[in-house]
């Protein structure tokens, strides 16, 4: 015997012999013919996405075809009551001040009250017809143009927890956002800007703050960068005392060095992220200046998203963070979240409106409405909504009475609206529904996860094959559930 064959494991042994190796060749020639013809399909099972971690924010292929390259995700925070917005029940009308027979004695934040007619008037609008609120009468402009869902359940009646189930698909803290599993799956268009950019609202973060755009156990890179118009991205500018050329220079030793040590290192993944984030930090001092530069927008932009009142500097500092939004877009970033609403205030900084509801959602849909129907209107002038889609969303609804002894409503996780426009959403769609006083879904009942699956799929992901393993588990934005509400598909 040959020596060499002495070291040829049993296995190996078995291809020297001529009629063997023949009947395996043809069963692998068979297996690669399979896994291509999957593999072409997109049918192979944990098909993981694959990132160069020096350049994590490459544009990458989605699984399907993709009707949606951006996002733009309105979240107001609070819990908007859809009884003063977009769920029209005329039924509460007459029984305005009766108890709800049968209902609870006790929710969220105390005894209930009496059952609480809309605190404003209800018109019908557009070609559909469809029945929205005088609270916004900007937005009610567009419903031709919306697709609502109006049986959404959540998991939580407690603001922070259920924030970090809307925007992480876990009442848990240290899950990924859905901008993180977006701009993991997909990257970015633009190398300049990051790819996933939170706005906080004027008035503060909201209540569940950075969990809403933070990476949990994605690979740090892909947490959202906060910044708004007014508050660019921190540390960009050279402290006092570094001149222009100094930090040019300094950072032309430090990308110098990085190299050299990527070099001896070459199989070190976390050391090519963390230059691959420097040199985007470095880029970022270039860009971002730039793009918060409202002044190059003209007077009748500023106008058309009420930039300009002077006579409530809140709403004007909200729509400047809207015009940030559509700059951000225009410019490639894959997904924005946009907020209106702070933390806990009493319902003075969101639309938490427990005790004097009419007077507090006065305030707040005069900061949302305009800025927010102007940035559609924008979009879609300038062709960007055929690929950019805008979700509307907040975390639950409101109860169809008020607390008792308060003239507002308690949190309800049991039934509330949020919306979808632009690429990819069938127009004019009221899809599912309320009970007759808007407490219960009882149509078409989705939770949260549908909603997130959506949004995935829009996109061309599927949120079943959307996945990262840790701690053993194969995690998902959608836990083990979800299913695309097709209905809202154009």
């Amino acid at each position: 015997m040959n020596p060499r064959a002495e070291s040829i494991s049993a296995t190996g042994r078995q291809f020297l012999d001529r009629r063997r190796f023949l009947s395996k060749s043809t069963t692998a020639l068979g297996s690669i013919a399979l896994a291509s013809l999957l593999g072409r399909d997109r049918l192979l099972a944990g098909d993981a996405v694959g990132i160069d971690p020096s350049r994590p924010f490459a544009p990458r292929l989605p699984h399907g075809v993709a009707r949606a390259k951006n996002v733009v995700m309105i979240f107001c925070a609070g819990a908007v009551s859809q009884l003063e917005t977009w769920d029209y029940k005329p039924a509460l009308i007459p029984l305005d001040g009766k108890p709800l027979p049968g209902g609870p004695a006790v929710t969220f934040q105390g005894p209930a009250g009496e059952l609480a007619r809309p605190q404003y008037a209800f018109r019908q609008h557009g070609r559909t017809g469809k029945w929205v609120s005088d609270l916004i009468p900007h937005l009610a402009e567009l419903t031709d143009d919306i697709a609502f869902i109006h049986s959404l359940t959540s998991k939580s009646n407690t603001h922070g927890p259920a924030e970090n189930f809307i925007s992480t698909g876990s009442l848990l803290d240290g899950f990924p956002s859905i901008g993180s599993w977006v701009s993991y799956a997909l990257g970015s268009e633009n190398q300049d800007l990051p790819a996933f950019v939170a706005i906080p609202d004027p008035r503060g973060v909201p209540q569940a703050g950075s969990n809403n755009w933070g990476p949990g156990f994605l690979p740090a890179v892909f947490q959202g960068t906060p910044m708004s118009a007014k508050e660019p991205v921190r540390h960009l500018v050279p402290p006092p005392g570094v001149t222009p050329a100094g930090d040019a220079a300094a950072r032309e030793l430090l990308q110098r060095m990085n190299a050299r040590h990527l070099e001896r290192h070459p199989g070190d993944g976390k050391l090519a992220a963390r230059i691959a984030s420097y040199e985007l930090a470095a880029r970022m001092q270039l860009s971002v200046p730039e793009i918060n530069d409202l002044g190059t927008e003209p007077a009748h932009i500023l106008r058309l998203y009420g930039a300009d009142d002077t006579a409530n500097p809140t709403k004007a500092a909200f729509a400047r963070n809207c015009i940030l939004a559509r700059r951000l877009i225009e410019r490639g970033v894959r997904f924005v979240q946009l907020f209106n609403g702070a933390y806990a205030s009493g319902g003075e900084l969101n639309w938490d409106g427990h005790s004097k509801l009419r007077e507090q959602y006065d305030k707040h849909g005069a900061i949302l409405d305009q800025p927010a129907a102007a940035l559609i209107r924008d979009l879609r002038q300038r062709g960007m909504l055929e690929d950019t889609l805008v979700v509307w969303c907040t975390e639950f609804g409101r109860m169809p009475f008020f607390q008792k002894g308060a003239q507002g409503r308690d949190h309800n996780p049991d039934g509330f609206t949020c919306w979808l426009t632009g690429a990819g959403v069938k127009p004019g769609v009221s899809h599912g529904a309320t009970d007759d006083l808007g407490q219960k879904a009882v149509e078409n009942i989705h939770p949260l996860y549908d909603f997130n699956a959506t949004i995935l799929h829009l996109l061309g992901l599927d949120h079943e094959r959307l996945t990262y393993e840790h701690n053993g588990v194969q995690r998902r934005l959608t836990n083990v559930e979800g299913d695309v509400i097709r209905a809202v598909l154009a």
